[in-house]
Order: C-alpha cells, then structure tokens, then sequence
C-alpha cells in the first residue's frame, strides 16, 4: 500500500510538471504572420535545483517504500515527525496546539499499522482497551480529532472539558511553556463550542463509522475480536464541565449525560479544574455526593440497549488533603462510581518549576513536575478504596517507565497531555514498547496484574 501510494505521488507530480510547461508547438505549424515569440515559463537555476530535489525525494521514497514491509515504513513516519517538533516550538503554544489539532483533524498525522504488544491489552468496563495509553481531556477539546488522534495508536482518547453553553474561557494569553521543566501552565478556563456542536460533531463522526462498519462486515471473520468502541478502533471518552456563570453545576452536568452520552464509551465530571471559579468546592463529601446522584440518575433515566450506560468517572485534583481523599473514597464506593480519574493540574509550584520565570502565571502545572504529586495521590487513593474501583493515572508521563510506576501505584489506565505537546506522535510508541519491557522484566504477564503491586 506505502510502495502503491508513493508511485501514485510520483505520476501526480510528473503529470503536474507536465500541465504546467506544456510543450512549444512546432514551426510548421505556424502561419504566414509574423510568430510571436513562444510563451515558456522559465525557471532560475535554483528553482530547477529544488524541482530536481524534490523528484529525486519522491523517486527515493517510493523506492523505499517498495522495499520495507508496512511495519517498517509506520515506524519511518512516526519517526519522522520529529524533524517538525522543533517548528512547533518556535510558534505561540496556543497556536501550536490549534495547528496540532487542525493536523490530526485532516488526518495530517501518521496511522499506526502495527498491533499492540498482546500484553498491553484489557478490559475494562466491558470494554477491550488494545492497550492502557491515553490521551487526557483538554487536546481536543471539541472533538474535532478523534479519528486522527485515535489512529496515531492510543487506546483511548477523552474529548472535552465541554460545556452546555459556548464560552471562550479566560483572557489570552493563557498557556505557558516551561520547556526546561517539561512543564506547562495554563489557565484556559474551559474555552468550548458547547455541547450542540460537538454533539453534531461526534454524531457525524459516529454516523460514517457505523457505515464503514457496515460495508466491512461480509470482508470480516465472525469470529474476529472487536477491540474498541464507540470510537471504533479506540475508546471514546466525553469529559464533561460547566459553564463560569452558571449558579446550577448539576444542571449543566445533567445537560452534558443528556446530549452527549449516547457517543461516550465513558463520561468524565470535571470537579478539578483550578482555572473555573468554585468549582473544586464540589469535590467536598456533601457537594461531591449530591453531584454524582444527581448526574447518575440522569444517566440511568435515558434508554439503553445490551450494552448498558456509559461508565461515569469523577476527575479529582492532586491538592487534596488527606481528608479530602477519605470523602471522595467515601463517596466512590457509597455510590458505585464506575471510576476516578488522578489527577487534574495542580496550583502548587514544585522545584524546579519555582525558579522558572513562568511559575508566577496563574492557572494549572502539568508535565513532570506533577508527576510525584499526582501519582502518591494515586497510590493513596488505590488504598482507600480497596482498589475496587478502576483508576485512571494522569500528570506528568512522559515514558513507558512513568507509566508503569502509574499502574503500580494503582492505575488500572493512564493518560498523558504535556509530554504529547513536547514529543508529538513519536512518543507514543515508544512509551508502549517501553512499558510492555517493564512488565515483561518483572515478570508480569498482563497489565491487570501489575494494577497496584506497590500497594499490595
């Protein structure tokens, strides 16, 4: 297919240099008047240098892509997107983050060929995970790429935060790099479409997936294992938020389970966002409790098929105290919440990140220097609830090692964000094939049963 598409580039080109310097017609075919002298377009030296350049590119690929087996040429792609990182990092981040969304929307991204390790793979909610990676909420927030962010081979990617209504969150600018910390700060203050668009954009998406699998039914094995989900090759996750004026968070969590959860494979509360005005306060025991019974309901309310209601997970900060964590555990357990995702961005300013110019912007740290943080938060957890409810590791991955701590201190998944922003597609292989290493040098045959083994 890679050998097939690159001869296909080649006769584009060709034929494209041909339509643009049409050949000269002949004198004698010329007339009796005087011939006006032919109109060719003339090319400097450096202009015939880069064309030449350029064909001999094309002809050398196609001639490796004919060459190397699918395997090979998908781990050339991945590897070389990061000859672009570097241009990433000279633009504005939020722009950066715009035109990375824009890319992956269009499918501007490589498509990962090779399967997962076979150890990697789980279930989880009933639903089969090809491997235990994910992409956290805030990239893609309105939806706009999950197709293309699904393909570069995560196991699942989470859209969002969303809001009822459309809101442009916070003054810009609003994202800061702490490229020495591999860190970011941002205080976007869910900026979103609102729920009406990415509903219309996540039922298109599911509307031509549904087709596809349709026509591909009678070309597959009955027998054949569906890995995925709503999403098709991956699992979708909706992260839901509410709106900064809002006086009725319920209300707009109920809004979102109501528009929205017909497309998830899982729902996310938002509660731990430090950049919407209050809104952590709803992770106290009271307010926390009242919120889940409220959006569970309304989740149970709607009409399901075999399948069941999507699973519905709270997202907690990494600044809770110990109390804190008890009333959340608490609450989780009381009210068979299907998950929790640790953790959301922290206000705290670790070392190195202190002495970084940037610390001193308001809004949430990410990246390594939440890693720490957020991942004693997540052994803590694990223990409280007697590791009966399936957690989800988020704040500061950045490889196959981290991950791995994450799933020890109790993860059943992980997710990552920043470390995504800085390493681009390349990483997420790399951190699969590292943490599959990791399992297999402990002896460990299946993520499930690395799930917690510092806790045990």
């Amino acid at each position: 297919m890679a050998a097939w598409s690159s001869r296909k580039l080649l006769k584009d080109f060709v034929l494209r240099r041909l339509v643009s310097n049409p050949v000269p017609r002949s004198r004698c075919f010329s007339s009796s008047a005087p011939e006006a002298a032919p109109k060719t377009a003339h090319y400097s030296k450096k202009g015939r240098l880069f064309t030449g350049a350029a064909l001999g590119l094309v002809i050398a690929g196609g001639a490796y892509a004919s060459t190397v087996d699918e395997a090979t040429f998908c781990g050339w792609l991945f590897s070389a997107t990061k000859l672009v990182n570097p241009f990433f990092a000279l633009l504005d981040p939020e722009f950066a983050h715009t035109l990375a969304v824009s890319a992956a929307s269009r499918g501007w991204v490589p498509r990962e060929k090779r399967p997962d390790p076979s150890s990697l793979g789980l279930d989880v909610w009933g639903r089969k995970f090809s491997n235990p990676l994910g992409l956290a909420a805030g990239f893609d927030k309105n939806a706009q790429a999950v197709d293309g962010l699904l393909a570069l081979g995560f196991g699942f990617v989470e859209v969002g935060s969303v809001t009822p209504v459309p809101q442009d969150g916070n003054p810009k600018p609003r994202i800061f790099r702490l490229r020495n910390e591999g860190a970011i700060i941002n205080r976007c203050g869910f900026n979103s479409e609102g729920i009406v668009a990415v509903a219309k954009r996540l039922g298109a998406q599911h509307g031509k997936r549904k087709l596809d699998e349709t026509s591909s039914t009678s070309t597959s094995s009955n027998n054949e294992v569906k890995q995925g989900g709503k999403a098709g090759p991956g699992i979708l996750g909706v992260n839901l938020g509410k709106n900064k004026t809002s006086e009725d968070a319920a209300a707009d969590y109920v809004q979102g389970v109501h528009t929205l959860s017909q497309y998830a494979d899982y729902l996310v509360i938002n509660v731990s966002s430090p950049n919407t005005p209050g809104l952590r306060m709803l992770q106290g025991r009271k307010q926390l409790k009242d919120l889940v019974k409220k959006v569970q309901a309304a989740r149970d309310e709607m009409q399901w098929g075999e399948e069941g209601p999507p699973p519905l997970l709270v997202k907690i900060a990494p600044d809770l105290s110990k109390e804190d964590l008890e009333d959340i555990a608490a609450v989780a357990l009381a009210l068979n919440l299907d998950g929790l995702i640790i953790s959301n961005t922290t206000i705290s300013r670790p070392d190195p990140v202190s002495r970084n110019p940037n610390a001193s912007e308001a809004g949430g740290l990410s990246g390594k220097p939440l890693f720490n943080l957020s991942t004693n938060i997540l052994k803590e957890m694990y223990i409280l609830t007697r590791g009966k409810i399936p957690l989800i590791g988020c704040g500061g991955i950045s490889c196959g090692e981290d991950a791995y701590k994450k799933i020890r201190a109790g993860a059943t998944l992980v997710q990552l964000y920043t470390a995504f922003a800085y390493g681009g597609p390349a990483l997420i292989p790399r951190i699969k094939a590292e943490l599959a290493e990791c399992l297999e040098r402990d002896g460990f045959k299946s993520i499930l049963e690395a799930v917690g083994a510092d806790c045990r």
